[in-house]
């Protein structure tokens, strides 16, 4: 039985760092399809998320490293963790728990928010200042918040 349960892009999560925003976008989008996805295509599925994430944390991972990221190690302690519980994950699925695989997804859409919110913010913001010598800006529309007009 397919859970439906949809997860979609919104910019409450830009950071303002281009590469990155457009990387965590495909990762909500990927998440979502492990959330919604039939279970005969759980395991494809699950192999994009991997490939996906193996580039996602090892750029994010160069980034901090190039320029000597003050918090990386912290950082990288989160993706690792992630990590493992996707290699955990994987094994289960190719023994036919379709289930476990979307327990996983639901866990990173719990995850993912915070993690960007804080972690990957910073680097973020690290990432721009030394590029351009300021923050980033960041436009955010649609959040759901109250008209000035009420």
């Amino acid at each position: 039985m397919q859970a439906h349960v949809d997860w979609v892009w919104s910019d409450a999560y830009l950071l303002g760092f281009g590469p990155m925003d457009e990387t965590h976008q495909e990762f909500v989008e990927i998440v979502n399809s492990m959330l919604t996805a039939e279970g005969s295509a759980m395991a494809e599925v699950l192999a994009l998320f991997e490939r996906h994430t193996s580039a996602h944390f090892d750029q994010e991972a160069r980034w901090m490293e190039e320029t000597e990221f003050p918090g990386r190690q912290c950082h990288l302690d989160e993706h690792n963790a992630v990590l493992k519980s996707l290699r955990e994950v994987r094994v289960l699925v190719d023994q036919g728990d379709i289930a476990v695989a979307r327990r996983f997804a639901t866990e990173l859409k719990k995850w993912f928010p915070a993690h960007a919110q804080y972690l990957d913010s910073a680097v973020a913001q690290w990432m721009v200042k030394r590029r351009l010598g300021g923050l980033p800006v960041v436009l955010k529309r649609n959040l759901g918040l109250a008209s000035a007009e009420a």
